[in-house]
């Protein structure tokens, strides 16, 4: 299981390899939603979302004899790239599973960063047994988006940052507000911030009818989603929470919050135009419950994490078209 120490030790072999990412501000978004937001901009991370700290911190945590075999992952784009590069830079060879209605832009860069990708029908292939034959083949390794204690680690080091950065703001109390697929990226942070910063409560954020980590912390048992496709929001958009993860997100983290696609997609817009940065939609649902569901939130400080901006052109086009005027 992971640990803060497990978490701090990600942070030593990550090194300089990612970036820390600032906490961006905006006088606008505060006054949308009546408190201060900050927004931590992992967005600006290296391939674009979190996933290259997890990605390099499994990568890395590998023995050097199991990591020059190559390593396998399922994703359907931001874990894709973060392991992708991270292979890369550890110079052993890549295999990544990606549906083949993945945006075009993670398909792209996934390739352009060295790794072999193969691609899958959801809705008729068996991703699975797809990935069991390529490792079995090939003695790759797996590494799991987020079911994975070295890729909690990973994204555990997000949340030491923002402990940091809360502190160097003089932050003692706060909503940490996490876009949340599976449970990586929430888990480690709720980790990290459970130790560095007890005054934080880390807050799930996901789309409407893919809320299945709300619900799951609602009832006390794993829910899973009825579609497993069909929104804007494909970077969080899994099966169900981890079995890894639920237990973590139920011990340390506060009531989940869904929004709609709509307010995904203004929430993007307002980041663009407030903050000068490109949010996906799926890394923009922590920031969209900050300003429009603050009957939901109890803090006056509020933290949204924007964990990704691989967006397709065409799909922030339309946003701007939109909620821009």
């Amino acid at each position: 299981m992971t640990d803060i120490a497990m978490i701090e030790a990600a942070r030593e072999r990550i090194g300089a390899e990612a970036i820390r990412t600032p906490l961006l501000s905006s006088p606008f978004l505060d006054d949308i939603a009546g408190r201060r937001i900050l927004v931590k901009a992992e967005c600006l991370q290296r391939t674009g979302s979190f996933k290259f700290r997890g990605g390099w911190s499994a990568v890395s945590g590998l023995a050097p004899e199991i990591r020059k075999r190559g390593v396998i992952a399922f994703s359907s784009g931001n874990h894709a790239q973060g392991v992708a590069l991270a292979a890369a830079l550890h110079d052993v060879p890549s295999v990544i599973i990606m549906p083949d209605d993945a945006p075009k832009i993670k398909i792209e860069n996934t390739r352009e960063y060295g790794a072999e990708v193969v691609l899958f029908d959801r809705s008729k292939d068996d991703r699975d047994a797809i990935g069991a034959t390529l490792s079995k083949d090939r003695g790759l390794t797996l590494i799991r988006p987020y079911d994975e204690p070295l890729v909690i680690a990973g994204q555990g080091t997000v949340g030491l940052e923002i402990a940091e950065q809360g502190r160097e703001l003089g932050i003692e109390n706060a909503e940490v507000l996490v876009p949340c697929g599976g449970g990586g990226l929430t888990s480690g942070t709720a980790i990290a911030l459970s130790a560095k910063a007890p005054g934080y409560t880390v807050r799930t954020c996901e789309p409407q009818a893919f809320d299945d980590v709300a619900r799951s912390l609602a009832s006390g048992r794993i829910e899973r989603n009825e579609k497993l496709s069909g929104s804007v929001c494909d970077a969080i958009i899994t099966p169900q929470p981890g079995n890894i993860t639920f237990p973590i997100m139920t011990h340390h983290c506060g009531p989940g919050i869904a929004v709609t696609e709509d307010e995904a997609l203004h929430a993007m817009v307002l980041a663009f135009l407030r903050l000068k940065v490109v949010v996906e939609p799926g890394g923009a649902v922590a920031l969209a419950a900050a300003l429009f569901h603050g009957a939901e939130l109890k803090s006056d400080t509020i933290i949204a994490v924007a964990s990704g901006g691989n967006v397709d052109p065409e799909i922030m086009a339309q946003a701007l078209s939109r909620f821009s005027h």
